[in-house]
């Protein structure tokens, strides 16, 4: 079958690029090796749909080019992602700069997007796995085009673009298989790792602490120098620690232990204070509830689990009179308040990381169309990508942004080959 533009992938990038391409008048195919396209999206923002934010900065996306998510995002914007969602009907909702789709359900976005896709007569072949791909090159004036080996069939097009997604949620389709596609066209790959995901930490309390949940700064530290700190809802587990802090850290984790290296969290329970104000908070707290068992000290200052470990690790006994507890003790647990130290031993999986770090290379890659610097006709979108965002909606704008380009730009494309072929053949 032959079709202007294939894309390899039918999530949120690909379901972009399709409908943008259509848009421009391209006959378009999206081949997607699940039973249905957009599965990931279902899941973003906890079935809620975080679809973007208002506030876009180059520290909110990780990559080995600094600035080049930003020069992507300079050709579609975030206000450009909620002009394209108002003209497919979605209503968003403004939640303190998290765009969300006012009926709060992920499901609603996917059934928009699949409803363009059908207006624009985007096509659709599902449970279509890739077997191989390449371009291939005819003589004299005969186009170059693109073919792609799948389990349904062989497909021909003049552009192709890989909007296959990383190895993150495996179950939602991302099976890393966009990666070797990628190679196979002489792209560099940088090593995916696990990102936005939960720590496993060394240390046997972490389970008198599960289910444990509390606002708290984490901090990453490697050889002595800080890797990452962010502040927000810790979640503490039976195996470390995990949550929207850890999250938003967790892929220099990945990286710095995918290098052989040690890696501390560093867990601040009292954010507000300082640490000589915690010393003298709990100071006057000796003194003001002198009567209680130790065991009660931190009673309305932390949780109750929480609070014992931190107690036993300062070597103060639970029946213990608060009064007596010395100030060598006192010390000891401002410390652990302030800066409780669990070595990092691994991360979660790739299918428990929502993205990952790493994918193809973008020195590779032209910011302003998507289009491979090393084969012309091939474009690259969403998570495939070497770059990742931190939570709160940057992570689907990369999507919404990389595949509208990409859409676009190679729709451009076809027509300006299809108008040289037409006028070369006329001179002949």
């Amino acid at each position: 079958m032959e079709r202007q533009i294939l894309i390899i992938g039918g999530g949120a990038s690909g379901l972009m690029a399709g409908i943008q391409a259509a848009r421009e008048g391209a006959s378009v195919t999206i081949l997607e090796h699940m039973d249905r396209v957009g599965r990931k999206i279902l899941s973003t923002g906890n079935g809620r749909c975080n679809l973007t934010n208002l506030s876009i900065r180059p520290e909110h996306y990780r990559c080995s080019e600094r600035l080049f998510p930003m020069r992507v995002l300079d050709h579609f914007s975030v206000w450009d992602t909620l002009t394209f969602f108002d003209e497919i009907g979605i209503e968003t909702r403004n939640k303190g700069g998290y765009i969300y789709p006012n009926s709060e359900q992920a499901s609603a976005v996917l059934d928009a997007l699949r409803l363009e896709a059908a207006y624009r007569k985007v096509e659709m072949a599902v449970g279509c796995d890739v077997l191989r791909a390449r371009k291939i090159a005819r003589s004299g004036n005969r186009r170059a085009y693109f073919l792609v080996e799948t389990s349904l069939g062989e497909y021909r097009s003049s552009a192709l673009i890989l909007s296959t997604g990383s190895k993150a949620a495996k179950v939602t389709g991302s099976d890393g298989s966009g990666y070797q596609l990628a190679k196979a066209f002489g792209h560099r790959v940088i090593r995916p790792l696990p990102a936005l995901v939960a720590l496993h930490c060394e240390g046997k309390y972490f389970r008198q602490m599960a289910g444990v949940r509390c606002e708290a700064v984490v901090k990453l530290v490697c050889g002595g120098k800080t890797l990452a700190a962010d502040k927000g809802e810790l979640q503490l587990t039976d195996y470390g620690i995990s949550g929207i802090p850890v999250f938003q850290v967790s892929r220099f984790a990945s990286m710095a232990l995918d290098r052989g290296q040690d890696v501390m969290a560093q867990l601040d329970f009292l954010p507000s204070k300082s640490m000589e104000d915690t010393t003298r908070f709990l100071h006057a707290r000796r003194s003001g509830l002198a009567y209680r068992k130790s065991a009660d000290y931190l009673t309305g200052v932390v949780n109750k689990k929480l609070a014992g470990v931190l107690l036993k690790c300062a070597g103060i006994g639970a029946e213990t009179t608060v009064r007596d507890i010395t100030d060598e003790q006192l010390g000891r647990l401002s410390r652990l308040l302030k800066c409780f130290e669990a070595k990092v031993t691994a991360t979660n999986s790739f299918e428990q990381a929502q993205v990952c770090c790493g994918g193809v290379d973008t020195g590779q890659i032209r910011p302003n169309s998507m289009e491979s610097r090393l084969v012309p006709g091939l474009y690259f979108t969403g998570e495939i990508l070497d770059v990742d965002g931190i939570c709160g909606g940057y992570n689907l704008q990369w999507a919404w942004s990389t595949g509208a380009i990409a859409g676009r730009c190679a729709a451009a494309q076809v027509r300006r080959m299809e108008s040289h072929t037409e006028q070369t053949g006329r001179r002949e």
